[in-house]
């Protein structure tokens, strides 16, 4: 690996941007979209990427954090209920006691105070929590993918027959 490469990687591990990371270890390159571009491929060649999951295996080590952990953590935010934090009696809100909640009931929770109304309760962003966990699961594609094999297909099929039926003496239909 070159030592632009390894700039490239030792950057890229900070944030995950491949364009940032690219731009400070190739500062001649000021287009965005050479960037991203070159950024995008250094991250295929062989020896960046191994080197790139080498040094995120050995910070999952060592940070003890997992991708299970954080999409658990996700989870807690993205499916929590008010209901799971206050009760309504008789016209008047009551926030539950921490202690009777589950462990992942008080992790979704952002912070607890003492406001003029009374204790506020607020929660993590769910509708983040929510975002993150689709774009985890692959369910929001925010690539267009024009690829149409079906169409690629079709062509490639109808070259074959019309090279058949040049080679059989058999010219197709002319209308």
């Amino acid at each position: 690996m070159t030592e632009k490469q390894k700039i490239f990687a030792d950057e890229y591990l900070i944030d995950l941007n491949a364009t940032r990371a690219y731009r400070v270890a190739y500062p001649s390159v000021k287009k965005d979209e050479t960037a991203r571009a070159n950024g995008s491929r250094m991250l295929t060649n062989a020896n960046v990427a191994k080197y790139i999951s080498e040094r995120m295996e050995e910070r999952q080590k060592r940070t003890e954090v997992t991708q299970d952990m954080v999409v658990q953590e996700l989870a807690y935010s993205a499916f929590a209920r008010a209901t799971d934090y206050v009760e309504i009696v008789n016209g008047v809100v009551r926030i539950k006691n921490t202690s009777d909640m589950t462990e992942g009931q008080v992790r979704a929770i952002a912070g607890i105070k003492e406001g003029v109304n009374g204790i506020e309760i607020k929660l993590n962003d769910k509708e983040k929590a929510l975002e993150l966990l689709g774009r985890h699961l692959g369910m929001w594609n925010d690539k267009l993918d024009i690829k149409t094999p079906a169409i690629d297909d079709s062509i490639k099929e109808m070259e074959v027959y019309f090279e058949q039926q040049k080679a059989s003496g058999s010219e197709p239909p002319v209308e």
